[in-house]
């Protein structure tokens, strides 16, 4: 059976994080969808939204299908251990039919009959063409990412059952009980491992520095490194060639992406490619201990039910040195932050309110500061990458037009 992953309408709600990134690539209890059903060998194919294309050509291009059935799965599929046994199930059950997550399509199995139909469907084509098949509905459950403080809510549910199926399928060195290590990776002197509430896992040349703390479950990626004195606290993932210091609990970190300094990050996810200066800290706790409610786009406000949640930053955003982020915040792709951040910010903008100054970062300087960092990491600087920086601009002037009585004509250069 073939396998063809699809961006719906719903990632437009996931944005930022979405912008950069087809949401199959969203990392979520150390695990993103794509690498997860990777695990069942079959032919995969993917459908994505119309800016993210030349991106997912080259860093996932499509397998050549047979000419079987088709399973269609949502990229919004949360990648829980349990949700592969789920989808391995409908794989060789092979029976047609649709199964819903609200009035989403979470998957549907396509007879070999009518699969070729939907191979050169172009985003949000997919409904429609399913639509017209009329099949019946599929028992079963696969949960769907609608919001972006769910991606931090599954992550903590899901992070441990991941990290045992990791366990299981790799083979890693027991330093100690709970504490394994990929080659390559190495603890310094007088590390302190807690993992009475789940394992620890450092993959390939990972490094943790002298007199840190960790505490499972926690994975740290493949070349990523924990400075000395950290402490990085249960349920956090690290993609890979991520650098980390001070305190950090209950947060994901997409590859790429520094923190390397003194600051508190607590249930919150940064995108690749982030930055934070020295002495930035979150806030996941709202003084009164009361539930969160989150500030989406379009005036959209959504109680998350959870008591603890900290901010979602898009990629390529960076913070001065003793930025402060406030509970519940959404910080967009491409910005700059300073000072106080009260309230959620937009893609492309130098959010400096607490002095007085806000105003735009235009695309050609982004696309300068990508080219820099990516030549930092030794990382290709393609020219669709560049591209990206330029459509995500137009892509989110919306958000900066709310802004407009503030935005400065002064902006942001090199």
């Amino acid at each position: 059976m073939n396998i063809l992953l699809f961006e719906d309408d719903g990632v437009k709600h996931l944005r930022p994080i979405t912008l950069t990134r087809p949401a199959f690539t969203i990392s979520c209890g150390s695990f993103c969808l794509r690498d997860l059903i990777a695990r069942l060998g079959r032919p995969i194919g993917h459908v994505v939204q119309p800016h993210l294309e030349a991106i997912q050509k080259l860093d996932y291009p499509d397998d050549n299908f047979d000419d079987g059935p088709l399973l269609l799965l949502n990229a919004r599929v949360v990648p829980a251990s349990w949700v592969l046994g789920e989808i391995s199930r409908l794989v060789d059950t092979g029976k047609p039919g649709v199964l819903r997550h609200g009035r989403s399509t979470a998957a549907a199995i396509v007879p070999a009959a009518d699969a070729a139909s939907f191979q050169n469907l172009a985003f949000a084509q997919i409904d429609n063409q399913l639509d017209a098949l009329n099949l019946p509905a599929l028992g079963g459950e696969l949960p769907l990412i609608c919001h972006p403080h769910e991606i931090i809510e599954n992550h903590t549910a899901i992070l441990s059952e991941n990290l045992e199926l990791r366990i299981a399928e790799s083979e890693y060195q027991q330093l100690a009980d709970g504490v394994l290590l990929a080659n390559g990776a190495t603890l310094g002197p007088q590390v302190v491992t807690d993992t009475t509430a789940g394992p620890i896992i450092l993959e390939a040349n990972s490094t943790v520095g002298p007199l840190s703390l960790l505490s499972g479950p926690l994975h740290i990626g493949a070349g990523a490194r924990i400075n000395e004195q950290a402490s990085v606290k249960n349920h956090v993932t690290l993609g890979l060639a991520s650098k980390i210091g001070g305190e950090v609990s209950n947060s994901i970190i997409e590859p790429y992406s520094n923190k390397q300094h003194l600051g508190f990050l607590g249930h919150s996810y940064l995108g690749s490619w982030v930055n934070l200066g020295a002495g930035t800290s979150n806030s996941n706790l709202k003084n009164t201990y009361g539930k969160i409610n989150m500030n989406y786009g379009g005036g959209k406000r959504v109680a998350t039910e959870m008591q603890f949640m900290g901010c979602v930053v898009g990629d390529y955003t960076k913070t001065a040195i003793n930025t402060s982020i406030f509970t519940g915040k959404m910080i967009g792709v491409c910005s700059m932050l300073y000072g106080f951040v009260t309230r959620n910010v937009p893609g492309f903008v130098n959010y400096a309110r607490s002095f007085g100054q806000v105003s735009v970062v235009p695309a050609n300087v982004m696309t300068a500061i990508q080219g820099r960092a990516f030549a930092r990491r030794q990382v290709p600087h393609r020219q669709c990458d560049a591209e990206l920086i330029e459509t995500i601009f137009k892509l989110t002037q919306g958000e900066r037009d709310a802004l407009e009585d503030t935005l400065s004509d002064d902006p942001l250069s090199l």
